[in-house]
């Protein structure tokens, strides 16, 4: 087989002038195939992660994944998962939360043992190597997900609020078995206590994040009224943001988490009981939101485009059949799990099925386990471009399939 596919090994250094002229094409790229893709009734993400599939390597190579564009993705994905915390039902989140704990639970252990076993039992691939294939089948990317449900407006309801649930949990799960793994590659033992320290951690910082982010914002909002200054908010919000990003990275939790966190503590409906006093006004929160809107909207599209551009299809191997019987299986895999995953939960099929198929896309998730495996020289470049390959197919297909079922609604 080629050399496998994917996230390269070191990014490329581009020169201030090019990368200006790498983020027009990104940006006029990502709204063109966008705009193009929803005329056609196919999910504008879909169109965006395509055009960084034509734009990278995969087809023209013209832009590189480099690391400027690298950052300016993680900003677009933090700002939109702090805009969806904004905008999330608390409420509604607090009363699905045992059904959001179980889809996760059950949405990762399933396809991680069911690739564990394809790659282990039926592969023949070391230890480690399963291992690390069957942790990448347990991501869900977050970000497509999130933009998935809102362009077809059903973010809100009850089913999206179990996945985003879902999904946040899913991140934190997908963190904690990354560095169990990366400790198992190191001793062939399972750390567990780094792994519990890990844990709790990240529990306290979801505990102890939105409180913090709540009296910041209350204090900012007092500022804002004494002073009449309303134009300090979107920098004072988005150092926020950053902030409580920095501190999430810090515990071992993803950053895209403490942005969520944050969002959902400068929600209308984020309250504590023992805390009246730092009560947001709604005209406050709503400068918020005219403020991180815009940026969100000019942001985003540079993340999805960046999944696109990360892939590099043209290395894998097609003509291997090694690589399809390996490949299908995983993919069956990879889509059961999920779909299963949404039938714990109480509901019509339809709801069910909305919420396995919207846990399915790995995206970048999948293709940073795949990186790391790579990195440890736990994966070999078949099993590298077989994953590269399943992660491309459920992030371009789940965004048709969600469409698909929820058609008529």
């Amino acid at each position: 087989m080629a050399a496998a596919g994917g996230i390269e090994n070191s990014a490329p250094a581009v020169d201030i002038h090019t990368l200006f002229l790498h983020i027009a094409i990104i940006l006029l790229a990502g709204r063109v195939f966008g705009t193009l893709f929803k005329r056609l009734g196919i999910p504008a993400v879909l169109g965006e992660v395509f055009a960084g599939v034509i734009l990278g390597q995969s087809v023209l190579g013209i832009i590189p994944l480099s690391e400027a564009i690298k950052v300016l993705a993680e900003l677009g994905v933090i700002l939109l998962l702090f805009e969806v915390g904004l905008e999330a039902d608390l409420h509604m989140l607090i009363r699905v939360g045992i059904w959001s704990t179980l889809v996760a639970i059950v949405g990762a252990l399933l396809p991680f043992a069911g690739g564990f076993v394809i790659s282990y039992y039926i592969f023949d691939l070391p230890l480690i190597s399963a291992l690390f294939i069957g942790g990448a089948m347990t991501a869900t990317s977050i970000g497509i997900t999130v933009r998935v449900l809102t362009d077809l407006n059903k973010h809100k309801a009850r089913f999206a609020q179990i996945v985003l649930g879902a999904a946040v949990l899913d991140d934190v799960l997908g963190v904690v078995i990354l560095a169990a793994l990366y400790e198992f590659s190191k001793t062939q033992e399972v750390n567990w206590e780094a792994t519990t320290s890990l844990m709790t951690h990240i529990a306290i910082f979801f505990v102890v994040a939105p409180i913090i982010a709540r009296a910041l914002a209350k204090i900012l909002s007092y500022i804002v009224d004494k002073l009449n200054e309303p134009e300090v908010i979107p920098a004072t919000i988005l150092s926020l943001i950053l902030g409580v990003g920095y501190a999430a990275y810090k515990v071992g939790s993803p950053e895209i988490l403490g942005a969520f966190t944050a969002g959902l503590a400068l929600s209308r409906r984020f309250a504590l009981p023992f805390a009246a006093f730092l009560q947001l006004n709604d005209r406050i929160v709503h400068k918020v939101e005219e403020g991180i809107g815009p940026l969100v909207n000019i942001m985003a599209p540079i993340f999805f485009v960046s999944v696109g551009l990360a892939l590099n299809l043209k290395a894998i191997d097609f003509s291997s059949g090694e690589f399809w019987a390996f490949s299908l299986s995983l993919i069956v895999v990879a889509i059961a799990g999920k779909v299963l995953a949404g039938f714990v939960v109480p509901g019509s099929f339809r709801e069910r099925m909305s919420i396995g198929l919207s846990m399915m896309p790995r995206g970048e998730v999948g293709l940073i386990f795949a990186e790391f495996g790579r990195s440890f020289n736990a994966i070999d470049s078949v099993g590298y471009a077989v994953v590269v390959f399943v992660v491309a197919v459920t992030t371009l297909l789940a965004p048709i399939l969600i469409k698909l079922n929820l058609r008529g609604e």
